[in-house]
């Protein structure tokens, strides 16, 4: 008698990071045949160079902060001298943080390719492109030229290349003293002056945490105010809180260029004026890595930026490619490319699918205090975009907060109007990107206010803010 046995579906994935490193883990537990190809490293550059070194540097700025801090609760810190005490200062050595984070993400990535070694995934370091629609081509070897190539064959191709630092001709990094992102991790001091242009989220979050660690800091915003992007009152709260801990924020203000001067930088603005500083951060934005991968010539469609378009499930407009992360032009959040890079695989698989819903994804900004946010904005709802309800409760109020010594922040939340069904809400506290999971769940369930008031929060929390929100938002029956 003959068999036949059905071929195991053959998955390749280009790009290591968030996105193809969650689908190379769902390929494999659903039987699939997976090759990841990734050129640096399992993780990308979100774990080696962006995500796990930056929020690592910002979790040591914390520190700093807490120990500056905490003379405010009755805590003081000194030595003595000479049979006298005397008032330390706090040092950050920051060669030995970058040291410490560098190792932190170079662990994580071992970790996550033993995870995929483990699960079967076989793993092509070198330079994946695609030929055609169901062939990707790696060039491999060592040095700066790869020069062997292998060919994979595959059914479903997922690509998660991810993004790179935006530059500019006029203010082109040379790593030393004018430097991306991913650049700032070779410095062996704070500097001294540091000078960031843009005023975004990864602008912002790098102003913050080197005031933190003791840098003066001058931040060069286009717009009217820092994070012009994210909800008014949480971007009123960042900048007073950047003003106070004296930063010098230059808002309507442009760079025309930046420039390496003998010992330091100068940035010369459109209106002329000039700011010198020790080192320029670049935070103007990221660019898809999209180009030479053979994209256009099989088919699929980019947008005017080099972004992959791509559907809900993350499928582009060939139905056996598929894109997921910073690449697609879908949020450029680690979360998204993961849910992206599951979703892929689910739907190549005929598993079961839940289309990513934008509204319900959930955002942070790891400045001091955090933003974090979900689903419908308090801007939408007064754009009549949706009928909504809001209230905001100011930490201030909290008796938690005040225990811990929090001035600054506020919960925000949003419902509909008639049912009373949360549809977004804002946190900006210490921590916030864990105080906002309870506001998702809320919305991705549909609760109204009065089931999240009914929920028992810890007294005294700083959660115990979200409940008292949702129970002013009570509507009578």
């Amino acid at each position: 008698m003959d068999f036949q046995f059905e071929r195991r579906q053959r998955i390749a994935i280009i790009g290591g990071g968030p996105g193809g490193y969650e689908a190379a883990l769902t390929g494999a537990q659903l039987g699939a045949e997976v090759t990841l190809v990734e050129r640096t490293g399992v993780g990308g550059s979100a774990v080696l160079t962006d995500v796990v070194p930056s929020k690592t540097l910002i979790a040591t700025a914390e520190a700093a902060s807490s120990i500056s801090e905490a003379a405010e609760l009755g805590v003081q810190f000194f030595v003595k001298e000479d049979g006298k005490a005397s008032k330390p200062e706090v040092a950050v050595i920051l060669k030995a943080v970058n040291t410490r984070l560098l190792g932190l993400a170079q662990k994580q990535s071992e970790d996550m390719r033993g995870a995929l070694d483990r699960a079967g995934v076989k793993i092509v370091t070198g330079d994946g492109r695609l030929d055609g629609v169901h062939k990707v081509v790696v060039s491999t070897g060592t040095g700066s030229k790869r020069t062997d190539f292998e060919t994979i064959e595959a059914d479903t191709v997922i690509v998660s290349v991810g993004a790179s630092p935006r530059m500019l001709e006029s203010a082109m990094p040379d790593g030393e003293r004018i430097l991306t992102w991913t650049q700032l991790y070779s410095l062996e001091s704070v500097p001294e002056h540091l000078i960031v242009v843009g005023s975004g989220v990864t602008g912002a979050e790098f102003a913050s945490a080197y005031t933190a660690l003791g840098a003066k800091v001058t931040l060069i915003s286009s717009r009217d105010t820092v994070l012009p992007g994210e909800d008014a009152d949480a971007a009123k709260v960042i900048e007073t809180v950047f003003k106070r801990n004296g930063m010098t924020v230059l808002s309507k203000s442009r760079a025309e260029r930046v420039e390496r001067t003998a010992d330091g930088v100068t940035a010369t603005l459109t209106d002329g004026r000039t700011i010198e500083g020790s080192h320029c951060l670049m935070a103007v934005g990221s660019v898809p890595n999209t180009r030479g991968l053979g994209l256009e010539d099989a088919g699929v469609q980019l947008t005017a930026s080099g972004h992959i378009r791509v559907n809900r499930v993350a499928r582009t407009s060939m139905p056996s490619i598929y894109a997921a992360g910073d690449c697609s032009d879908f949020l450029p959040l680690a979360s998204v490319a993961s849910m992206q890079g599951r979703t892929a695989v689910f739907h190549a698989m005929g598993d079961v699918v839940n289309p990513t819903e934008i509204r319900n994804v959930t955002s942070n900004i790891f400045t001091q205090p955090e933003i974090a946010r979900v689903g419908w904005s308090q801007k939408q709802v007064e754009d009549k975009v949706v009928p909504g309800r809001i209230h905001k409760i100011p930490l201030s109020q909290n008796p938690r907060a005040k225990m811990l010594g929090i001035k600054d922040g506020f919960v925000k939340l949003i419902s509909s109007v008639g049912s009373g069904t949360v549809i977004g809400g804002v946190v900006v506290s210490p921590k916030a990107s864990e105080l906002i999971l309870p506001i998702a769940i809320a919305i991705e369930h549909r609760l109204t206010v009065d089931e999240l008031a009914e929920a028992f929060s810890v007294y005294p929390s700083l959660s115990g803010s979200i409940t008292d929100a949702a129970r002013a938002m009570h509507i009578v029956r």
